[in-house]
Order: C-alpha cells, then structure tokens, then sequence
C-alpha cells in the first residue's frame, strides 16, 4: 500500500508512550498497535484530530504517500 503510517516514529521523536497517547485519544492500546503498523483501513478524523492535538503535530506528518513501484508483467 503506497501510505505509509510515521506515528511509531512521532511517538520516538517526542518521547511519548503509545499507552499515554492511547488514553489521551480513547482508543484501546491494540488498535493504536494496528494504526502503528498501517493495519488499519480507516481512522476517524475526530481520532486523527487528537492524535495530532496530542503530538503538536499535523495529519501530514502521521501519513505518507509512497508510489509503488510499477508491476512486473511475464512478457513472452
């Protein structure tokens, strides 16, 4: 998938702890884990909103656009 979820990295960059972020967004520390991890197919704004009220940061330093390389096609 070309968009890359950086919150891990936030997280290292701030010296904060997934737990405190957790129970400051109200969401459970397994589902910060899969955000983490981009094992998500979609997160709420009022979610992202506080994830970035928390950070001090903005949307665009959570996620990533990342062009995937072109498929290989079998040419015979």
């Amino acid at each position: 998938m070309p968009i890359r979820v950086r919150l891990g990295v936030m997280l290292a960059e701030r010296n904060v702890k997934s737990k405190d972020l957790a129970e400051y967004v109200g969401i459970t520390e397994a589902n910060l884990s899969l955000l983490k991890q981009g094992k998500v197919k979609g997160v709420r704004f009022e979610t992202l909103e506080r994830i970035c009220r928390f950070l001090g940061c903005q949307p665009g330093d959570l996620l990533r656009y990342e062009e995937a390389p072109p498929a290989e096609t079998d040419i015979e």
